[in-house]
């Protein structure tokens, strides 16, 4: 086969896997429910309650987009995956967008065809260790048997932190987020490590949370977001605009209780864009003019959904931090409507 046309076969493969996936919005709308991949269990971000029903910061994304999609917040079908199977899920078809404490890398990007719509939560790998371990710091961990979820940048950071430092340890592999805190309370490991925030959570379900410790060092760099596949642009976009909207409504004072009075009142021009009032970048998304208003109904703007699931509102108690919007400090920033 000569270069030229193995050249052309390889282009027309990309394109038709690109046409493959262009009409997720359309596949969405005639099945009349989005599947949106998320973890098998973290508390605060997604888990499911006592009557079975999906509660937390990264399931409020989906209902998010259920509702400016598909008018309904409840039109989810949400489906629970490991760190292993989920990109093969998204890739795949099985789901529609992954809202999964995600985190955003070169390799996931270009390597795996992933397209990430923005970050929710910037994030850092941490450690839990038991009190009575009796040490202070991840320096004191060499020799250490270390609870780790395959399939994950965790798994990665960890070797790199260890070699780095000349340190050496034993990697106990778990699946879950629920198989590593059975683990770790068995005495199987020495140390859990995962996102910091997880870890946080993780600990506020322990029978006796004074017995465990986080680590002071962060070690790693996580922004986690959402995703979706490569190759369909407009889905791609109407995911990072519904982000953005629950950030810009923060950023504007829109809340679940005001966003209708606010859209029939308000003065402010950008109020009116994102809320349909005025403007048509609703249709410039294939979507109708009150998608962002139905997206922030259903919990909220991104500081409601971020105090309700797992900051000050929430058992968790995590501090904004970063996660503060731009104006107050933090690294929380939308891209303007207009």
């Amino acid at each position: 086969m000569t270069k030229t046309l193995i050249l052309g076969t390889i282009a027309a493969v990309g394109l038709a896997a690109g046409m493959a996936s262009a009409g997720t919005l359309d596949d969405v709308k005639a099945s009349g429910v989005l599947a949106c991949g998320v973890s098998t269990g973290v508390p605060g971000f997604a888990f499911a309650d006592a009557e079975g029903r999906w509660q937390g910061f990264d399931v409020a994304i989906c209902r998010a987009v259920a509702a400016a999609v598909l008018g309904d917040g409840d039109a989810v079908k949400f489906v629970p995956l490991t760190s292993k199977v989920r990109f093969t899920a998204l890739a795949s078809g099985e789901v529609d967008l992954l809202a999964r404490n995600t985190t955003w890398t070169f390799s996931r990007d270009v390597d795996l065809k992933q397209t990430f719509v923005g970050v929710n939560y910037y994030d850092g790998q941490g450690f839990m260790v038991p009190v009575d371990l009796g040490v202070n710091s991840t320096l004191e961990l060499d020799g250490a048997t270390v609870c780790i979820s395959t399939g994950t940048t965790t798994e990665l950071n960890l070797a790199d932190y260890f070699r780095v430092n000349g340190m050496s340890y034993e990697p106990v592999p778990v699946e879950t987020g629920a198989e590593a805190k059975q683990q770790y309370l068995a005495g199987a490991c020495d140390v859990y490590t995962t996102d910091r925030s997880a870890l946080a959570a993780q600990r506020t379900t322990l029978a006796n949370p004074e017995e465990h410790m986080l680590l002071p060092e962060i070690i790693s760099k996580e922004p986690l977001g959402p995703l979706v596949r490569h190759g369909d642009d407009n889905w791609a976009d109407i995911n990072m605009w519904v982000l953005n909207a629950l950030i810009t409504a923060e950023e504007l004072g829109i809340t679940k209780a005001n966003a209708g009075e606010i859209a029939a009142t308000a003065n402010n021009p950008e109020i009116g864009r994102l809320l349909g009032t005025e403007g048509s970048l609703g249709a410039m998304l294939g979507l109708d003019a009150d998608w962002a208003a139905r997206a922030i109904g259903v919990a909220g703007n991104y500081g409601e959904i971020f105090a309700n699931t797992i900051g000050e509102n929430s058992s968790i108690g995590l501090a904004r931090g970063v996660n503060a919007l731009w104006t107050d400090g933090g690294l929380i920033y939308s891209p303007p409507f207009r």
